[in-house]
């Protein structure tokens, strides 16, 4: 056999073996980005509780969405919740389903106005402890100023002058936040006054009272160990 001939052989083995190793080469870097991928998002998952595997305290809320409007309910997607902001109603007396009205009847009390209000909450809460939801929690409310963006607002009714809440309210106000914080992965250092937003007297009891204020936030810290 001829020496040229042989080299052609000699060649043709050496390519073959050549495309046999990048094809190797080709499906294993395949193979570890795929496994790599998968990794990463079983990662992910397993930090990620199903909403429907958490515990939540014993909670009702009388859904009654406001009516989608510019006014207080522009239905502006809320992508991230950061904080809760606690307020106060500043209508002592008045209950939880005139406040939601208000909210919901800005449009024609507008009409009339040259300066718009622009105003509402996610949840009110009444004298009596009643939990009334006016906007979903995927949408923003006109609630905390420059927080309205990443923030659940709770407006709180109240008997007299001073802001301070009944039992029933701030029982309510408890469970609630409780049941936030579970929701949205937040602590009880993650609930704030309205007060903490703009320096706003709001919510007043709570403002003028800071050891309350505290004192909230550790009886729902104690009320999230429960539910871990």
């Amino acid at each position: 056999m001829s020496n040229n001939r042989k080299h052609r052989r000699r060649r043709r083995r050496l390519s073959r073996k050549g495309r046999y190793v990048i094809l190797v080469g080709i499906i294993a870097l395949v193979l570890f980005f795929v496994f790599f991928a998968i990794s990463v998002k079983q990662k992910e998952t397993e930090k990620e509780i199903p909403t429907a595997q958490k515990k939540y305290p014993d909670i009702q809320f009388d859904v009654r969405f406001l009516d989608p409007n510019p006014y207080s309910r522009p239905q502006l997607a809320l992508k991230k919740v950061n904080a809760i902001v606690v307020h106060y109603t500043a209508n002592p007396g008045v209950d939880a389903v005139a406040n939601r009205n208000y909210f919901n009847n800005l449009p024609k009390t507008n009409e009339k106005k040259e300066n718009k209000t622009y105003a509402s909450s996610h949840f009110i809460i009444g004298l009596e402890g009643n939990i009334i939801q006016c906007i979903p929690l995927e949408e923003m409310s006109y609630a905390s100023n420059n927080r309205n963006s990443d923030t659940v607002s709770i407006e709180c009714c109240h008997p007299h002058k001073d802001g301070k809440f009944t039992g029933e309210t701030y029982e309510s106000l408890l469970r609630l936040c409780t049941y936030l914080c579970i929701k949205f992965d937040l602590s009880e250092n993650d609930l704030i006054r309205h007060y903490d937003v703009t320096g706003k007297n709001c919510p007043k009891y709570f403002v003028e009272n800071p050891d309350k204020w505290e004192q909230l936030k550790k009886e729902v810290g104690k009320e999230l160990q429960k539910y871990q």
